[in-house]
C-alpha cells in the first residue's frame, strides 16, 4: 500500500526536491519494481502453487488474485491451477466472483525476468505449454485462435485435473 505520509514528506522538500527526483519517486511510488499496484510479490522459486503446490518459477504462466475483506492474496503456477482454484473455493471466498477482486496473468510472451503482468480479464488466451499442462497462455492482443477468459476458463475446466 502506498503510505501518505511519505507523499507528504516529499511535497514539503519544495523545489529543493527536484534535486531528489529519483528518490521522490522511489519514495512515493505505490509499485515495487515492475510489480503493479496492489500485487504481491511473487517470490519465484520459493513460493508454491496452493492447488498443485509445485514452485512457481516459470514467469511466463503465474498468476495472482487478491481481495475479499482481508486483502487475501493466492499466488499461481498457472492459469488453469487459477481458474480450478476459484472454482473449488467460491463458497468458501464468495468475494472471488466480485468484480473489485483484483487478479493477474503473466504475459507469456514475455522473456526474461521482466513480466508484464495483465488482467486475465482483459487478456486474450492462447495455445502454449505451461506448468501444469493446461496450456494457456496469456497475451495482450488477440490472435488467430486466441480465447477470451471466459471461454479458456470453460475449455480448462471442460478438459478437468
Amino acid at each position: 500500500m502506498c503510505d501518505p505520509h511519505r507523499r507528504r514528506f516529499i511535497g514539503r522538500l519544495g523545489l529543493g526536491g527536484l534535486l531528489l527526483t529519483p528518490l521522490a519517486a522511489a519514495l512515493s511510488g505505490c509499485q515495487k519494481d515492475g510489480w503493479p499496484e496492489g500485487m504481491a510479490e511473487i517470490k519465484w522459486d520459493r513460493e508454491n502453487c496452493p492447488r498443485c503446490s509445485m514452485v512457481i518459477s516459470d514467469r511466463r504462466f503465474a498468476a495472482e488474485i487478491r481481495g475479499g475483506p482481508k486483502d487475501m492474496v493466492i499466488k499461481f503456477d498457472d492459469i488453469g491451477c487459477m481458474t480450478f482454484w476459484i472454482r473449488e473455493n467460491l463458497q468458501k471466498y464468495p468475494w472471488l466472483a466480485e468484480a473489485a477482486t483484483r487478479m493477474w496473468v503473466a504475459d507469456s510472451a514475455g522473456k526474461g525476468k521482466d513480466v508484464n503482468w495483465l488482467d486475465p480479464r482483459k487478456a486474450h488466451f492462447v495455445t502454449r505449454s505451461s506448468p501444469m499442462g493446461y496450456n494457456f497462455g496469456a497475451v495482450v492482443y488477440p490472435q488467430m485462435g486466441s480465447l477470451d477468459f471466459e471461454s479458456m476458463r470453460q475449455h480448462v475446466l471442460a478438459k478437468g485435473k
